[in-house]
């Protein structure tokens, strides 16, 4: 934890009554863990009602501009400070191992910006405190899309549910934040992936390993989203997902159909102007050259590129079945 800053927690739990109650019952340590990034605009709130369902609340702030780490630390939370932007996943695994190293024996992953109800935390845990699960997925529309959803998240996330259903066992919605680990399975959870990829990265090294998972229904609240960066941040990041997913596991399709077509193209433009050329018609310019030159050799790179790393997977994967 050399790149990282520990603020501690010098304010006393607070915990009401009746969640106390269901705490105790459960004698299992819950610790929540929070990755935030410029929010400073929610993450108090957050954190205040998370305590209510929560032993401990752990945020990692990934070299945040603003006074998230503070306000953090003010309502409660143990603030791990990232001195450089890591990303979602590195910030994701470091709140894990201090999770497993305060001694949770639940942890809870939430998104930072208000997304998500505080109280289906006890309904998210509780298949994990019976022993029907190591694994819970909060899921936001267990039979149908909901309506209060942004139309632009509706459509996304049912993009990268078709994206994600390949890899994490046809888990619905697998790119929300909010699930619940077993401490057991940290050294079973990868976070390699970034952005709106890690949730279903998680969820498919769980389905991999054959831990128990259920999923169960969650609310969600947009209360603290930007309308016009928002929708922005969100499309982009759907978009990147989805390259990164073909680039991954569609390398013909990535490299080698789009490396075909410029080869076509570059070796038909060196026809024509051999052509034209050879007649008289037209005398070859320099930039009409490099065009036809940079298009041949980047197809034919991009095809043998795509062509080569699908055979490698194919090798790979016969090798391991």
């Amino acid at each position: 934890m050399s790149d990282q800053l520990l603020m501690g927690n010098s304010t006393e739990p607070i915990i009401n009554k009746i969640n106390k109650c269901t705490i105790s019952r459960a004698s299992k340590n819950v610790t929540v863990v929070l990755s935030a990034y410029n929010e400073e605009t929610s993450i108090g709130s957050i954190i205040l009602l998370t305590r209510l369902y929560a032993d401990r609340v752990i945020v990692v702030d990934d070299a945040s501009l603003d006074k998230t780490a503070e306000i953090a630390k003010k309502a409660g939370a143990e603030v791990i400070i990232n001195k450089t932007n890591r990303g979602k996943g590195a910030s994701l695994e470091t709140g894990f191992k201090a999770a497993v190293h305060l001694g949770a024996d639940i942890i809870v992953t939430m998104d930072s910006r208000g997304h998500h109800n505080p109280d289906d935390i006890p309904r998210l845990i509780d298949p994990i405190i019976t022993g029907g699960a190591d694994v819970v997925h909060g899921a936001r529309y267990l039979n149908s899309m909901s309506e209060g959803a942004p139309i632009y998240r509706r459509v996304g996330q049912t993009i990268l549910g078709r994206f994600a259903n390949k890899k994490s066992g046809k888990i619905r919605d697998s790119q929300i934040t909010f699930s619940a680990f077993a401490a057991s399975t940290k050294d079973t959870i990868h976070f390699d992936a970034q952005d709106l990829e890690i949730e279903s990265e998680m969820l498919a090294d769980a389905g991999k390993s054959g831990l128990r998972m259920k999923k169960v229904e969650i609310g969600t609240h947009y209360n603290f989203e930007d309308p016009v960066q928002a929708p922005i941040k969100y499309v982009l990041g759907v978009l990147k997902t989805v390259v990164r997913d073909i680039e991954v596991n569609k390398q013909l399709y990535f490299y080698a159909v789009p490396g075909f077509a410029l080869a076509t193209c570059g070796f038909y433009m060196g026809l024509k102007f051999l052509e034209a050329s050879f007649l008289g018609i037209e005398s070859l310019h320099f930039w009409s050259i490099f065009l036809m030159v940079f298009l041949s050799i980047a197809g034919v790179y991009m095809t043998v590129r795509g062509i080569v790393m699908h055979s490698l997977i194919e090798v790979a994967q016969t090798e391991t079945t």
